[in-house]
């Protein structure tokens, strides 16, 4: 092993070649090229094998990173993508949209000095050369169980549970309100992260795995949870959170100003070939505007490049803290920049101006205080600091809150916390119900694609052993 790992004192780290910005402006294609065997090799060959994996342990799904870098390096592919299979429902999307450097790479031991393994790269390389080879198959369980299980929701979580199940034999159908497979991961993020075949191809394969597919299906109108209920041994909701927080400031209503995943999905299903009237008529398309972002987060940041490609006469992120308390992921902010975004750090709208239509976002500068409850220095507004900033669409990207899903599901007596997320029993992960589960962002809130590919393998895990234990009190019964 010591001939081919620890090789980052004398190898410098290298991405996979990146598309000059000028080129990438004009499409939607992924911006980075797929490595080499020989540089995939070389690079995970970077692993210093530590003997406290900080990046394993920071990784959500808790992945045997050091292991399949070792694999990768040795040329033992297949081996390596067994291995970051069996943690990871979705290892190639993980690798293309996780941010790693606040994850898995921001905790590597050798970043200080050395600079980190490219992990996310490798565990995209290794998948999709998984998938280009024939490795990825069908699953075809041992035994097939006769109870079934149905999933509310179609995105991350729901798809990572109705895997797991079918691994172990269930009969799994998934029940999801749009008209394609993916949720988020479809409608949210754009191409050039995730292209949208990699989804589909995920969606071919648990087809092929006999999952079933009830799309345009809503819950609580199409079917009702009472009968979800009574056609399956338990429910899972894997909804996620799409309700736009909004801004109280004056002019928030003028024409041209959106919600950032009204924008985003637009974009998406316009590139899907559908026929979507906001981009028709150009409300929701960015070409020859001068675009200004609110937010400061991963879906902020999906806008601004989404409107850079869409030929946008100017695009301005507005955010009220400065860079080094951004949420989102510091590299995106990056290709952002090279990209001819413009970032206005320590800035918060106060209103918004125009008659008709929006015109300009008036701003004011923003000092950051004192620490508040979470650790974060608090926001204060510097006065007679404002200025305005012209803009013909403005997007809000504040983050999304949980809907009302005891009225949106008709189940009242489904319980929520105070914050609109779904009480769970955390042990069980069942709601107020019995038999009815939750995992994913309508549990935790709005958060990472890794942690709902977590929750949904956790829950189903939880699903499992309900039924298994429904099973043997039945046949306890009986025998009684």
């Amino acid at each position: 092993m010591a001939e081919r790992m620890l090789k980052f004192v004398g190898t410098s780290q290298a991405m996979p070649d990146k598309r000059p910005a000028a080129e990438r402006r004009r499409d939607f294609d992924e911006i980075y090229s797929n490595y080499a065997r020989e540089k995939a090799a070389e690079q995970a060959a970077r692993c210093s094998q530590c003997g406290v994996p900080f990046c394993q342990i920071h990784c959500p799904l808790q992945n045997n990173i050091p292991d399949w870098l070792k694999l990768t390096a040795e040329g033992r592919l297949e081996e390596a993508y067994e291995l970051s299979a069996a943690t990871n429902n979705f290892p190639e999307i993980c690798g293309r949209i996780c941010p790693q450097d606040r994850l898995c790479e921001g905790n590597c031991v050798i970043e200080k000095g050395f600079d980190a393994v490219t992990i996310g790269s490798v565990e995209k390389f290794i998948t999709d050369t998984a998938w280009n080879q024939g490795w990825v198959k069908p699953i075809r369980p041992r035994r097939e169980r006769t109870e079934s299980v149905g999933i509310i929701g179609a995105g991350p979580a729901g798809l990572a549970a109705a895997e797991q199940l079918r691994r172990k034999g269930y009969q799994v159908a998934i029940y999801d309100r749009y008209d394609r497979v993916g949720g988020l991961l479809i409608y949210g993020i754009p191409n050039f992260k995730l292209e949208k075949d990699i989804v589909q191809r995920r969606e071919q394969l648990l087809r092929d795995s006999q999952v079933v597919f009830h799309l345009n299906c809503e819950v609580g109108r199409d079917v009702s949870m009472e009968e979800l209920r009574r056609r399956h041994g338990a429910v899972l909701i894997a909804t996620g959170v799409y309700k736009a927080r909004d801004i109280a400031a004056p002019g928030v209503g003028l024409p041209g100003i959106a919600a950032a995943l009204d924008y985003l999905t637009a974009s998406n299903r316009s590139g899907l070939g559908d026929s979507v009237p906001g981009i028709e008529s150009g409300a929701l398309h960015a070409e020859g505007k001068n675009v200004v972002v609110v937010g400061g987060g991963d879906t902020a940041m999906d806008c601004v490049r989404t409107a850079v490609r869409q030929g946008a006469k100017s695009v301005k992120c507005l955010y009220r803290r400065d860079r080094a308390n951004m949420p989102g992921s510091q590299r995106e902010v990056k290709h952002a920049e090279e990209e001819g975004v413009e970032f206005v750090w320590l800035s918060a709208p106060q209103a918004f101006l125009g008659k008709d239509h929006v015109s300009h976002v008036r701003t004011v500068r923003i000092h950051l205080g004192m620490p508040d409850a979470s650790g974060r220095q608090a926001p204060q507004e510097i006065p007679n600091s404002h200025a305005n900033i012209e803009a013909d669409l403005v997007l809000k990207a504040l983050g999304f809150d949980p809907e009302d899903l005891p009225e949106a599901l008709a189940t009242p007596d489904l319980g929520v916390t105070r914050w609109g997320t779904l009480d769970i029993d955390w042990r069980s992960m069942m709601t107020s119900l019995d038999g009815v589960f939750a995992a994913g962002d309508i549990v935790r809130g709005a958060s990472l694609v890794v942690w709902a590919v977590r929750d949904g393998r956790d829950a189903a895990e939880r699903i499992h052993s309900y039924l298994t234990t429904k099973a043997l009190n039945a046949q306890r019964i009986a025998a009684e």
